[in-house]
């Protein structure tokens, strides 16, 4: 419960971020205008996001027929997680990584990398798809897609508050915005708000992806391995992505090691993941005996209730 009041209060924030966006472009009317906009990219990221975020990446659906190996292994997991049969498809991307995306686990999506199938053994892969299969069955999916859209929104809007505030538009101080210096330093901060708020719902969801995977296969080394693995390929074959909005829907971050993005990783440290998975003490950051317990029961919790 407390965590989904913190996702709530984050896309909240997010929310907030266009309209006051929108009250520093124009006022009072602005602010309207933004929370309308807001109001109807909530609306069209729950029905159209997940769309929207495969067609960015030009993924594929894939017919069992097409690919048996992959069907017969997200079918696997996803009997083993109680959750209807989800959607498959490819990305053409020789960078190993994968995401789940769709509004519930009755319309959901896996999607994976070419380099993922292509560079990972079969208990790798296994490991990967039970991630994002936790991910639908924690139903993070919708929040993640809806993140994504948001995300992109304010940075729409950002650029509109530059370009208005360097042809000499934006609300007067005494409408109660910032003016033009205002819109000029909005339109820097706000792409950065956006990616600290994605960081903040992705990063606490990874860690029970990972436990809640973990027990859908049984045993958590093969997904321990397969994100060494990402660790180490993300590295040398980049994803050719210029979207951070959608990174944090990756199991790995896609923008790893690309300059400033680097630095804003909507991730968890993999060391830290690795670590946890392993029942290792992380030395990049180690847990503490509090969150150790808490990700253990999680796992074990998890484990039962297939086991039934």
């Amino acid at each position: 419960m407390g965590n989904w009041f913190k996702t709530t209060l984050l896309l909240g924030a997010l929310t907030a971020l266009i309209v006051f966006i929108g009250h520093l472009i124009g006022g009072q009317q602005g602010m309207i205008f933004a929370f309308i906009l807001a109001i109807g990219m909530n609306f069209f990221s729950y029905w159209y996001s997940d769309k929207i975020v495969l067609k960015m990446y030009r993924a594929r659906e894939v017919t069992p027929s097409e690919n048996p190996r992959l069907h017969e292994m997200v079918s696997q997991i996803a009997a083993r997680a109680n959750l209807p049969m989800p959607r498959v498809y490819i990305i053409p991307e020789e960078a190993p990584n994968a995401f789940a995306t769709g509004r519930n686990p009755e319309h959901a999506v896996v999607a994976v990398t070419e380099g993922l199938l292509n560079l990972m053994n079969r208990d790798e892969v296994m490991g990967v798809i039970s991630h994002e299969m936790a991910h639908i069955r924690n139903r993070d999916i919708l929040i993640g897609s809806i993140a994504a859209t948001m995300a992109g929104a304010i940075m729409i809007v950002a650029s509109m508050a530059r370009w208005t505030a360097f042809l000499g538009g934006g609300s007067d101080d005494d409408e109660g915005g910032l003016g033009v210096v205002g819109l000029i330093v909005m339109s820097i901060l706000a792409p950065v708000a956006a990616m600290l708020i994605q960081m903040a719902i992705s990063r606490s969801r990874e860690y029970e992806a990972d436990a809640s995977g973990a027990s859908f296969i049984g045993q958590p080394y093969a997904l321990a391995n397969a994100l060494e693995k990402l660790g180490a390929y993300s590295k040398r074959i980049p994803m050719h992505t210029n979207k951070p909005n959608t990174a944090h829907m990756f199991i790995v971050n896609p923008l790893s090691g690309k300059s400033l993005m680097s630095l804003f990783s909507t991730h968890p440290p993999l060391e830290e993941r690795i670590a946890r998975l392993r029942g290792e003490r992380s030395s990049f950051n180690a847990p503490s005996d509090k969150d150790e317990d808490i990700g253990r029961r999680q796992a074990e919790a998890a484990w039962r209730n297939l086991s039934r």
